[in-house]
């Protein structure tokens, strides 16, 4: 009984407590990836270039990009793992300096959060980076931003507990340019990274062929990528959310959202000079001069009455939500954060105000104006699904009805498909090339899938083949992006691979063991569906596994026809070889049968084989390019049939 009596009591005495996201990722940066001090080194790089290569590809700049990694001063000569520098400088728009602290300085805080393709997705990026620097050397980081003429220096590190940044110093001065540089010194392995950081920079450059990065190594020896083309891809458009991605509480917040956060301080002044300043009668000058008061003036003076509270308390509370079914005002009070609930008086014509404002606008205007690719024919059809009134203010929407239209929303199959202008896809052109500067290759082939979607999000897959000329080893060699990043761990739990796998390749007449492939397969989206917040492989959503596998396909058959057509024309050279052997033995015996005095001329009858073999091999070409258009519209055009059906090619 004593043991029991000790185990309540210890019980009882556990203690909750609040961590701030930044001690989170100190607690758990394994989910981050920054594992160990080779894979932080990576991770490091990789953040910071996916960063300068966004901002250049929002505003339009051809990228230009250079990585350094050097050691320490004080980690000269010592062995791995130890102290790197890692700085990335580029050349785009650079931060306004007065938003540096908070993008550098707090964790899941930056411009990633909103229905458009980008390469980052958690809003951790280069903080992250900072915070494991942090920890594992204790030095700050150092962010220079060039803009307007000036150039902004801030040597920072992170309050990890409260999640806020500490500004070391802070310095300016006249610089002529643009762009962004930061530097973080880390605990890092070079020598097991090495690799992984070269083909990072490899990839890059493969995926965006209009950039130009460099890479400076300790050692002192550099990698450089130069641009190949000057066409950028058309930069992504925010839009808004597609009804099918839909759940509960994004519903519930667009609701909110619709409706109005009121902010009562931003009506102060107009408040004192059309109402305070007539009298301190509150309610009779509110009332006396209602029809001359402007709406926000109306509604903050109404829930001023509402709340009981003077007009210098303005500025201390923020009104959250007005519930019009409960009759009640939510608001924060902003000295303590504390969430406090009021009851709405019954005094007239402040509640009625507030109530019509709190209703909103008809469920159907709602659902054309918050949604993409709805208008009022398809929200109407979508209402008469879910068996609820168009004309219904959204605001008087009970809980119960929220559940039920979200759920409605998922499975409608009416909507049309997703936008697909959020989207940046590489483009053809540019797969093509890439793949062409990397590799080398003898044979290329590209597809772009047309868009689809998954669970409302829009993406596209891109696929390129490349076979032969600098392709070294035998067999097929993988390499995965997503939103343009190099994806380089995990490759075996990754989707492309499973489809790659299920393939059944001999049906090509590709031998994937013994022949030198390298396959590149990118999925653009507004989500991609990774496993873990690290981001190096994707789930396999049906989606897209099926986008995937339809090009692969497509990409498998423009191989065999290439292979084929460099059989047959080997096929013409080798009846070639042997007619050139053989003709002038035969012309020599029938010289000596009939005792000639000179040998037939043979040479014609050689130009003659030679001829008709390249005619021949023509035709084969002619057949084998008419069966590569046919399979090139089949495999981007009618996928689905080819899906449906089962077949493997």
């Amino acid at each position: 009984m004593v043991g029991v009596a000790v185990e309540v009591m210890t019980v009882r005495m556990s203690t909750f407590m609040e961590i701030s996201p930044s001690e989170f990722f100190y607690r758990n940066r394994d989910l981050a990836g920054f594992s160990n001090p080779t894979r932080a080194l990576y991770m490091t790089v990789r953040e910071l270039v996916e960063n300068s290569l966004d901002a250049c590809d929002s505003s339009g700049i051809l990228p230009e990009v250079s990585v350094s990694i050097r050691e320490h001063d004080d980690a000269q000569g010592m062995p791995d793992p130890k102290q790197y520098t890692v700085s990335v400088r580029d050349n785009g728009p650079a931060i306004d300096p007065e938003h540096v602290p908070l993008a550098f300085g707090k964790v899941l805080y930056g411009t990633k959060f909103t229905l458009r393709q980008s390469r980052g997705m958690f809003g951790l990026g280069a903080t992250m980076a900072i915070l494991y620097g942090q920890i594992t050397t204790n030095r700050p980081a150092v962010i220079r931003t060039v803009r307007d003429g000036y150039m902004h220096e801030y040597v920072m590190m992170l309050d990890i507990q409260r999640n806020k940044p500490i500004i070391l110093s802070k310095s300016s001065d006249a610089r002529d340019g643009r762009g962004l540089e930061v530097s973080i010194t880390l605990v890092g392995d070079y020598s097991k990274a090495q690799q992984k950081v070269r083909d990072y920079i490899a990839q890059t450059a493969l995926i965006t062929p209009y950039a130009d990065i460099m890479l400076e190594e300790p050692s002192g020896s550099s990698l450089s990528f130069r641009r190949i083309m000057d066409r950028m891809p058309n930069p992504p458009v925010e839009v808004k959310p597609h009804p099918a991605g839909i759940d509960v509480e994004t519903l519930r917040r667009l609701i909110q959202n619709e409706i109005g956060s009121i902010a009562m301080h931003e009506a102060k002044e107009r408040l004192i000079r059309e109402v305070a300043r007539h009298g301190d009668d509150l309610v009779g000058v509110a009332r006396e001069r209602w029809d001359r008061l402007s709406k926000d003036v109306r509604t903050a003076v109404s829930l001023l009455i509402m709340l009981d509270l003077k007009v210098e308390d303005m500025d201390k509370v923020r009104i959250d939500r007005i519930d019009p079914l409960a009759g009640e005002v939510h608001y924060t009070l902003l000295l303590d954060g504390e969430y406090a609930t009021a009851r709405m008086k019954d005094i007239e014509p402040f509640r009625s105000h507030l109530l019509s404002i709190a209703m909103g606008d008809t469920l159907l205007s709602f659902l054309v104006k918050n949604f993409q690719r709805v208008g009022a024919s398809t929200a109407k059809r979508f209402l008469e699904y879910a068996g609820m009134d168009g004309g219904k203010r959204i605001g008087m929407l009970s809980n119960d009805e929220i559940v039920r239209l979200a759920d409605a929303m998922q499975r409608h199959s009416g909507f049309l498909p997703p936008d697909a202008t959020c989207l940046s896809p590489i483009g053809g052109d540019a797969l093509e090339a890439g793949i062409r500067s990397i590799f080398k290759p003898e044979f290329v082939a590209v597809v772009q899938r047309p868009a689809s979607a998954y669970s409302g999000f829009p993406f596209i897959v891109e696929a390129g083949i490349a076979y032969g000329g600098g392709i070294e080893g035998k067999g097929i060699r993988l390499y995965r992006f997503a939103n343009k990043i190099p994806l380089l761990y995990d490759e075996g739990s990754d989707v492309a691979w499973k489809v790659i796998d299920e393939i059944d390749w001999a049906r090509y007449k590709v031998s994937a063991d013994e022949m030198p492939i390298a396959i590149v397969t990118h999925i653009c989206s507004t989500r991609i569906p990774y496993k873990t917040v690290g981001k190096e492989y994707i789930a396999d959503r049906p989606e897209i596994e099926y986008e995937l596998k339809n090009a692969i396909r497509f990409l498998a058959r423009r191989l065999s026809i290439h292979l084929s057509r460099k059989g047959n024309l080997a096929m013409a050279r080798k009846r070639l070889g042997l007619y050139s052997r053989y003709i002038p033995l035969l012309a020599r015996f029938a010289m000596e049968l009939s005792r000639a005095e000179r040998a037939p001329r043979y040479k014609a009858l050689l130009r003659l084989g030679e001829q008709y073999e390249q005619e021949l091999a023509g035709m084969d070409m002619e057949v084998v390019d008419g069966a590569s258009v046919q399979d090139g519209h089949e495999g981007v055009g009618s996928g689905a049939v080819e899906g449906a059906n089962g077949m493997d090619g």
